[in-house]
């Protein structure tokens, strides 16, 4: 499975663009956009531990002096890629948050159906604690994509489903959180269960007004 066209919001702006990154044209261009796919083809094959320099320079036909001066490392690569093949999330307008939730965790569950899709956020995760700098890129891209998923808690919010003093970006995490845990601690398969689990836990501590904020348990 091929990751979804990124959405422009979910790409780091200004400060936040990655090493190699450049504005769109010319021959600078070509080379990132060469080994921004050497090494997503890369990663359909092996994991991130197996990622090289020289193995990306061979498929991308760039240099591996050039790629290092760009981007000095492999994780500074995979950030930099992170824009382009962390997906898309749809933003449902059914009218229900419960089935709006729902579609999301669906979406979620589909992208991570592929091996090389879970084998990125493996990467992302493992350059944000290495490369300077890559966490706080992968902070921005995760932040604009929170920030474009809200629209469906303030959507619940004027339809009177939850409190209107609901923390949407509690509600999110709390929507993506069990996928990553999955993920990256046990390890286990990506499956419709975990979608709808991820779902209706969100959605009943919403309406129940645990995520309302200034709240604290007794």
């Amino acid at each position: 499975m091929t990751a979804p066209p990124p959405h422009e919001s979910d790409r780091p702006q200004g400060s936040d663009r990655p090493h190699g990154a450049t504005r769109p044209g010319g021959r600078t261009a070509r080379t990132r956009a060469a080994v921004l796919r050497a090494a997503w083809e890369e990663l359909g094959s092996q994991d991130f531990a197996a990622l090289t320099i020289d193995l990306i320079a061979r498929r991308s036909g760039v240099h591996a002096a050039t790629i290092r001066r760009r981007w000095r490392t492999v994780e500074g690569v995979i950030i930099d890629m992170l824009g382009q093949h962390s997906g898309t999330i749809p933003i449902p307008d059914t009218g229900s948050l419960r089935q709006d939730l729902h579609t999301v965790t669906r979406s979620i569950a589909d992208f991570y159906a592929s091996a090389r899709n879970r084998r990125l956020v493996e990467a992302v995760v493992t350059s944000a604690a290495r490369e300077p700098g890559a966490a706080e890129v992968m902070r921005a891209v995760f932040k604009n994509r929170i920030r474009r998923v809200a629209v469906l808690l303030e959507r619940a919010v004027e339809r009177g489903e939850i409190p209107s003093d609901t923390d949407a970006e509690e509600v999110i995490a709390a929507i993506g959180a069990p996928f990553y845990y999955r993920l990256l601690i046990t390890r286990r398969p990506i499956d419709s269960r975990l979608a709808h689990i991820s779902a209706e836990s969100a959605y009943l501590g919403a309406v129940e007004g645990v995520f309302r904020t200034g709240t604290a348990p007794e």
